[in-house]
């Protein structure tokens, strides 16, 4: 039986890292020490609900085998007994199915968001702006720190390209659903008849990667520096403070300005280019899985879309799960609870399926 095979790896993974962990050698390396540790804990919650679960399984066979010869009283306390035991392993099954689902490499780890306005011209920018204040005042509910890295503004106060760090508790299982294209339905405030537009902006949503997950070499790395400019391209600064910095093997672009100094962009711009890495690195161990998977930005493109605001009916669509909610300025406030509970269950519903 399938499962009994998953149940019976877990069991064997389980004894094996108990007897690691009795190991005086392994003691006295900290670091695979930990390691096993961590491991140890993961599965412990399993091991003990599968030994549970046997154990209610074997009464039950043994109820059974028992009632042939029972007398009346014995039946029904035999009976009894064995909807005890039958309750109880129905209740360990359901908590399994849930442990079994594959837990997200990511989880725990800060985000790098970055938002770019897409197309429709100054309106996407200023859409991206929106984008920015939601998440920022979401950040706020959820009590997370923001940290800008990088903001390069549009004319009209809007934002071309916008990065921001997010650091806090569960930032990865709640963020990571805003990566892809953001399409927005309004009359623009540069429309003079009134017409409602469709523009887009694209978020990014980098799970922060640790220099020990991926290393960089130096000699992969060309890094050019320049005067920091703002809106209509004017400089804002009179040294050359601002970073670019081109990942040769793979062509990866991150530039830095913010920062008056010079070494404070290109550790930022290291930290977005590590967490770019990180996520191509996990997109081809998926890839080599599964079918071949769009990116989440896509082109940015008014047809490609994640979700859809609405002004005019005050309406939030989000497409991948069919979810529409008349919210548009609760949301827009950084109300994204729903939506995001809404995901995450679609998502571990996926999972259930798929196990």
């Amino acid at each position: 039986m399938e499962e009994n095979a998953a149940y019976d790896e877990i069991e064997a993974e389980f004894v094996a890292l108990e007897e690691q962990l009795a190991d005086p050698e392994l003691l006295a390396d900290r670091d695979a020490y930990t390691a096993v540790a961590r491991r140890y804990k993961e599965l412990e919650v399993k091991a003990v609900r599968i030994r549970a679960l046997r154990g209610h399984r074997e009464d039950i066979e043994a109820a059974t085998e028992m009632l042939a010869e029972a007398d009346a009283a014995e039946r029904s306390l035999l009976e009894a007994e064995m909807e005890e035991a039958t309750t109880a392993a129905e209740e360990l099954e359901a908590e399994l199915v849930e442990l079994m689902v594959p837990k997200d490499p990511n989880d725990g780890k800060n985000v790098i968001v970055e938002i770019k306005g897409a197309e429709g011209g100054e309106e996407a920018n200023l859409f991206a702006r929106d984008l920015f204040d939601m998440y920022q005042a979401y950040a706020g509910q959820q009590r997370w720190e923001l940290e800008m890295m990088n903001a390069q503004g549009s004319d009209m106060g809007g934002y071309t390209d916008v990065v921001f760090m997010l650091r806090g508790n569960d930032v990865w299982r709640k963020m990571k659903y805003e990566g892809g294209p953001h399409r927005v339905q309004r009359v623009p405030v540069t429309e003079s008849q009134g017409r409602v537009h469709t523009s887009s902006a694209t978020v990014s949503v980098l799970p922060e990667a640790e220099e020990v997950e991926i290393q960089i070499d130096e000699k992969d790395l060309q890094v050019d520096v320049y005067r920091s400019s703002g809106p209509g391209g004017q400089s804002v600064n009179t040294t050359d403070s601002a970073v670019r910095i081109t990942h040769k093997p793979t062509g990866l672009v991150v530039s830095m300005q913010d920062e008056k100094s010079q070494l404070q962009n290109r550790n930022k711009a290291m930290a977005v280019l590590r967490a770019r890495l990180l996520q191509a690195e996990q997109q081809r161990q998926q890839d080599e899985l599964s079918e071949q998977r769009r990116g989440q930005v896509g082109g940015g493109g008014r047809s490609e879309k994640i979700r859809t605001y609405n002004f005019k009916e005050n309406r939030v669509s989000d497409h991948r799960i069919g979810l529409t909610l008349y919210k548009l300025d609760r949301i827009l406030a950084g109300d994204l609870g729903e939506v995001v509970e809404a995901l995450s269950e679609a998502e571990r519903q996926d999972h259930l399926v798929g196990e």
